[in-house]
């Protein structure tokens, strides 16, 4: 990258956060230091990712390593989001796996993508991020509508109902919320906003057909990783949640 386009990228930054804080402070939103708290964060994380990336690419031995790491912050992060879930950490870590080895398998088994550590290693963290969303959104609404409706709940195990059976309803209601941001840009890709990975894509050189193939991989891979990860928390949390009412 030239000299004058790294210039350009730190006064646009500059110029992007001085617009956030001036206008956060115009309507008294009290988020300034956030947001410059934010931006520095983000800056320092993804020079630190991309000497990880970089290492990963000259050793592609270090990539299931990585991958651990990564997949031991999203449980972690999931799970304090459901402390109030019997094993919140536990059901985290399998509902992100479940999902994302599930697309995972599906995308480079079939060879839709080449399986090394260049291009797979940021797949799969696309994935694992996607599928911890999905867990934290349809196990906490699972949790909030369980304490809600607790008497629901009880009704139905003093008519003989199984823990599960009693929890049922709520559960597919809360994965099917989890999946409307998914469902949305999947459904509105191109038309509402131009992805990421797509614009990357084009940017780097890559053909607009080339760019919509990895992208469509992306779009309906995270929307396979999410309906996987949100359907495997809801099921687990039903069977946990009947006995004890969610603080």
């Amino acid at each position: 990258m030239s000299d004058s386009r790294l210039w350009g990228t730190a006064v646009a930054l500059v110029l992007l956060v001085g617009v956030a804080v001036s206008v956060g402070a115009w309507a008294r939103l009290g988020q300034g230091r956030a947001v410059v708290t934010a931006a520095f964060r983000a800056l320092a994380q993804l020079l630190l990712v991309g000497a990880v990336i970089g290492l990963i690419v000259r050793t592609p031995a270090l990539a299931p390593f990585y991958l651990a790491v990564m997949l031991g912050a999203a449980s972690w992060t999931s799970g304090r989001r459901l402390h109030r879930a019997p094993g919140a950490v536990p059901v985290a870590a399998v509902s992100i796996v479940a999902g994302a080895a599930a697309a995972s398998v599906a995308i480079f088994g079939a060879r839709a993508l080449p399986f090394d550590a260049a291009v797979a290693v940021p797949m799969v963290a696309q994935l694992v991020g996607g599928a911890m969303t999905a867990t934290t959104l349809a196990g906490q609404r699972l949790l909030d509508d369980v304490a809600a409706r607790w008497d629901e709940v009880e009704g139905w195990l003093a008519l003989g109902a199984t823990s599960r059976q009693a929890v049922a309803p709520l559960a597919r209601r809360a994965a099917s919320r989890a999946l409307v941001p998914a469902l949305d840009q999947t459904r509105n890709v191109g038309l509402v906003v131009l992805p990421g990975a797509f614009v990357g894509l084009l940017l780097g050189g890559a053909s607009p057909l080339e760019a919509g193939r990895v992208q469509l991989l992306v779009l309906v891979g995270l929307l396979a990783t999410e309906t996987v990860a949100a359907a495997t928390v809801t099921t687990t949390l039903s069977s946990r949640l009947a006995t004890t009412r969610p603080a």
